[in-house]
């Protein structure tokens, strides 16, 4: 063996990975790596998880990256780390078997590539882009692209980890998956959105034209693409119930103080992209005060509540927050998150909250709109001082929710509400005729529009929604109140892992859909 061979075989060792990769050790590290076919026909799976997981053993994939070296800084995990310190707590009183657990923490696959891409003035760049694919169990696995110069391999394998945990926890029935490409998304043409979805399905389909489902390969496409009502605004939507539904638990409001629903509390948002903006939109619009809005480049306070609609315009001409009037100005938009709030939402990147500043949250309430926002060292902090946090596996799982109902749609070819629309207005109309006749009363037209109106797409897309947070808000509190309060991140995992270890034992995908 040569000394690439030895240091693949003394990870693979470290990583209990020797049956795995057997049949490689005599191929070169990057033999092994461009093997690794994630994304290809099923059946090449096998031997993308044979290999990946000997990629895994790889220290190119492990530990080497911009978060290991600020974790070191602060002596607290990346976020890897984080992720796993949390799914070791929730899998102590998760009652699931050693081997099982052990199972559903590993990733089952992973890719690291390079490619070029030419730029508008001519030049070539070479990117560096991953997938991560955390779970087999169910199929097919969903998980979004970031674009941001510092992702590596190890923030990709987390965000697929929450993934797989967020799904679970929602009832949507994917394994978990995530994507990064390693570039300042400021820097190239502005945002992805609807189009680009498009290009991927097109994209798809030229490699699988006799697909007739080819448009459910992703979500977030236009509607006119295929696209669902609602998905734009799902995530913040998402977290407006979520939080809404915690303030109603009588234990919550003993535990802060807090009474009634949303209407007038003190909300701050850190973070004004697509979560940040609908999250505050909607807390808007049921009576919150939004008192603080954090951005990139710095964060706006103003205690009388701001416009919300008004902001967003602002930023959308002006590409910033810096320079709106209405408020006061926070130069470090970090500190908004220290202001004095009833609820906190961190809406924008992981470990926001540490160490360094847990002591200094005000906020009675944290819902994490954001994936890993809060360390495992600060939520522990918060909980011991009597905040409420609302995890990001819960909270912001109304994106994916709203997916999984893109995908149902794309499979079933029919958009909601075709079917049944017409058929329920009738109904109601014919009920609220012999209303009329008993009351000896005649409704006015809008007054009857307004009763005997049938769901549009967008209605049963939020109807479906509301409903899968109740529930899901529910079973994280049965289950935290179960297992003598425990924290609720603890209890969404517990059962999430429940749920992960129900699927895999009874169908026997713990073997056949790992190498």
């Amino acid at each position: 063996m040569n000394q690439g061979q030895l240091r693949l075989q003394a990870n693979a060792t470290q990583y209990n990975l020797v049956p795995y990769i057997a049949n490689v050790t005599d191929q070169p590290e990057m033999d092994i790596l461009s093997r690794c076919g994630v994304g290809h026909a099923t059946n090449t799976m096998d031997e993308c998880i044979t290999t990946s997981q000997a990629a895994r053993a790889l220290p190119s994939l492990r530990g080497m990256s911009t978060h290991a070296n600020a974790a070191c800084e602060e002596s607290e995990p990346a976020f890897l780390g984080c992720v796993e310190q949390f799914f070791d707590k929730a899998a102590a009183v998760s009652g699931v078997k050693p081997e099982t657990l052990a199972a559903i923490k590993r990733v089952d696959a992973v890719l690291s590539v390079t490619f070029p891409i030419e730029l508008e003035n001519g030049k070539t760049e070479i990117v560096r882009g991953y997938r991560a694919q955390h779970s087999h169990h169910r199929l097919p696995v969903k998980g979004g692209i970031r674009y941001a110069d510092e992702v590596d391999m190890q923030e990709v394998e987390a965000l697929a980890s929450l993934m797989t945990y967020k799904c679970a926890v929602v009832d949507v029935p994917f394994g978990g998956a995530k994507g990064g490409v390693a570039i300042n998304p400021k820097k190239y043409s502005t945002r992805t959105g609807g189009r680009e979805m498009s290009w991927i399905m097109d994209t798809y389909r030229q490699f699988n034209p006799t697909d007739i489902n080819s448009a459910g390969c992703i979500t977030g496409k236009p509607v006119n693409q295929g696209g669902v009502r609602g998905r734009t605004e799902a995530t913040g939507l998402g977290v407006y119930y979520g939080v809404r539904e915690f303030l109603k638990y009588d234990e919550v409001q003993k535990q802060t103080g807090l009474t009634g629903d949303i209407e007038g509390k003190r909300v701050v948002i850190q973070g004004f992209g697509n979560v940040g903006y609908w999250a505050a939109k909607f807390f808007e619009a049921n009576g919150a005060k939004i008192v603080g809005v954090a951005d990139q480049d710095c964060g706006i306070y103003n205690e009388q509540g701001i416009n919300i609609d008004e902001l967003q315009e602002y930023k959308s001409a002006k590409g910033v927050l810096g320079g709106y009037s209405s408020g006061t100005i926070v130069p470090e938009s970090i500190k908004l998150i220290e202001a004095e709030c009833d609820v906190l939402i961190p809406a924008a990147l992981e470990r926001q909250i540490g160490l360094k500043n847990v002591n200094r949250i005000k906020a009675k309430v944290i819902g994490e709109g954001a994936n890993g926002p809060i360390t495992p060292a600060a939520h522990d902090i918060l909980v011991k001082n009597g905040r409420v946090v609302v995890p990001d596996l819960l909270l912001n799982a109304g994106g994916v929710c709203v997916s999984y109902f893109e995908w149902l749609k794309n499979i079933s070819h029919i958009r909601f509400g075709r079917m049944n629309k017409k058929w329920d207005e009738q109904g109601k109309a014919q009920l609220l005729s012999l209303v009329e006749e008993n009351a000896g009363r005649k409704l006015t037209v809008t007054e009857r529009q307004q009763v005997i109106h049938g769901a549009e797409e967008h209605e049963l897309v939020y109807s479906g929604l509301e409903d899968t947070m109740i529930k899901a808000c529910e079973e994280t509190r049965v289950t935290a109140n179960e297992f003598g309060n425990i924290d609720y991140r603890t209890a969404a995992i517990a059962n999430a892992i429940r749920k992960i270890a129900s699927v895999s034992e009874g169908s026997g995908s713990l073997f056949t859909n790992r190498g």
